[in-house]
C-alpha cells in the first residue's frame, strides 16, 4: 500500500512532500547542514540530538560515553559507527 504525500510549504516558502506529520523542511535541513564538521557526516535526526545537548565539536562529543549519545532521541544504529571513526580519526574517543 502506498503512502500518500502530502504537498507543505516551510516558512521560508520551499514546497516538500511529506508522508508524515514531521515539519521539517529538506530543503532547510540541506541549508542547516555543517559543511566540514563532523556533524556533517550524520543524518539530520541524529545532528539536532547533538545540537539540543550542544555538542558542536569532536572534544564535546568525547565527553559522553556511548551510552549516553545512543539514548538521544533521534540517534539511528548507523551513526555510533560514524562519530567512532571520526573520534578515532582525531585521536579521541567516547568517555569510558
Amino acid at each position: 500500500m502506498a503512502t500518500k504525500e502530502t504537498l507543505k510549504t516551510c516558512k521560508k516558502g520551499h514546497q516538500y512532500y511529506k508522508s508524515s506529520d514531521c515539519p521539517t523542511c529538506p530543503v532547510c535541513e540541506e541549508e542547516r547542514k555543517p559543511k566540514g564538521s563532523f556533524l556533517a557526516l550524520i543524518g539530520a535526526p541524529a545532528r539536532r540530538a547533538l545540537e539540543r545537548e550542544n555538542i558542536k565539536t569532536l572534544e564535546d562529543l568525547s565527553k559522553w560515553s556511548e551510552k549516553e549519545i545512543i539514548n538521544l532521541h533521534g540517534m539511528g544504529p548507523g551513526t555510533i559507527p560514524k562519530l567512532k571513526e571520526a573520534l578515532k580519526d582525531n585521536g579521541l574517543s567516547f568517555k569510558s
